[in-house]
């Protein structure tokens, strides 16, 4: 089933329930991306093709360039992630040194971060501020720390190692000093003070992702042999390891239910989150790229199903695959160039 034709039930939607009358007693259209997905689209860097792409919560409809199509500008260069506070979304522009501020629900834009901003990479918010990384190759690694009440820059701690995925849990701030598959350590922000208050290091593999479920932190760490999940408290302690037996090179973990769901070159592997040994053979494999590096560029698990993206080596199109959680395709659709991440909306 292909997505092709264009966001008419959204329309129909924005009609009902964004008309607004002005002055003169004349209507104005808003469209409504709300109840569905977005897909974060980085662009080819350095051509400042970014934009955003939003499909239907039953998959019936998609729009793409939702950014461009609703401000009339082009959003910039290597859209990194999204992230979210009450009804604002922040797009984390990587290529363009900014963070640009839109409405949620209609795209609008209505601000824009540049103060200490330098390569930025991911964002989450504690506590009323907002924490970025900031990573350029060859240069200062970063958390800029800014007022979530306007945005006004507060801070910066800086690191040796990299600063890359950041995530709360339990209040406090958690960020991923290891990037492109180097580096085991993770650094704890005590959000009252805005300090550095630990450092954890996971003992086995280098980790490639960080996320927060429950008030737990998780990351995956990859191995030559094996790969290994760890278990952080908000506190910073360690308190549960897997072992991923025979699996290695591990990436791209996520949550869903009570299973964990990664991969690991083009192969999605799911186990029980109370398993004590690793699963032996993968829940699915996904389709030859044009190269590895593609293959499964973007990732997640969202309302039961399984999402993921081949980025086509960012020459073309993004193709994005939804899978059922036993591994049955559902349906495949295209995305904008280098599309990277899945977020509900």
């Amino acid at each position: 089933m292909k997505l092709t034709r264009l966001l008419t039930l959204v329309a129909a939607f924005a009609l009902l329930f964004n008309i607004s009358c002005n002055s003169e007693s004349e209507f104005t259209q808003e469209l409504f991306y709300g109840n569905g997905y977005l897909i974060s689209n980085e662009g080819a860097f350095p051509t400042p093709n970014a934009d955003v792409t939003f499909i239907a919560g039953d998959f019936s409809a998609k729009q793409d360039n939702i950014y461009s199509l609703n401000n009339n500008t082009n959003l910039g260069s290597v859209l990194q992630s999204l992230t979210f506070n009450g009804g604002a979304a922040y797009l984390v522009m990587n290529g363009s040194n900014k963070i640009q501020v839109v409405d949620r629900y209609t795209f609008k834009k209505y601000g824009e971060i540049t103060e200490q901003i330098d390569n930025p990479r991911y964002a989450a918010f504690a506590n009323n501020y907002l924490y970025v990384t900031n990573d350029k190759f060859g240069g200062e690694k970063y958390v800029s720390i800014y007022n979530a009440a306007n945005n006004s820059f507060v801070k910066k701690i800086s690191f040796i190692g990299n600063a890359e995925r950041i995530v709360q849990a339990g209040g406090n701030i958690f960020v991923q000093n290891a990037a492109f598959g180097y580096g085991n350590t993770i650094s704890q922000i005590n959000t009252t003070t805005n300090e550095l208050q630990s450092t954890i290091t996971v003992p086995n593999g280098d980790i490639t992702k960080t996320i927060a479920v429950n008030n737990s932190v998780y990351v995956i760490a990859q191995g030559t042999a094996d790969s290994y999940i760890y278990q952080i408290s908000s506190s910073g302690n360690i308190v549960n390891t897997k072992t991923l037996t025979g699996i290695a090179n591990a990436t791209n973990l996520e949550i869903y239910g009570d299973k964990y769901y990664f991969t690991a070159g083009k192969n999605v592997y799911t186990m029980s989150m109370n398993a004590t040994t690793a699963p032996t053979t993968p829940l699915f494999t996904v389709p030859d790229s044009v190269d590895a590096y593609s293959a499964l560029y973007g990732f997640n698990v969202i309302n039961g199903r399984i999402f993921t993206s081949d980025a086509n080596g960012f020459t073309q199109d993004s193709k994005i695959s939804i899978y059922s959680l036993t591994g049955s395709l559902l349906t495949t659709f295209t995305a904008g160039k280098g599309a990277n991440g899945f977020y509900i909306n």
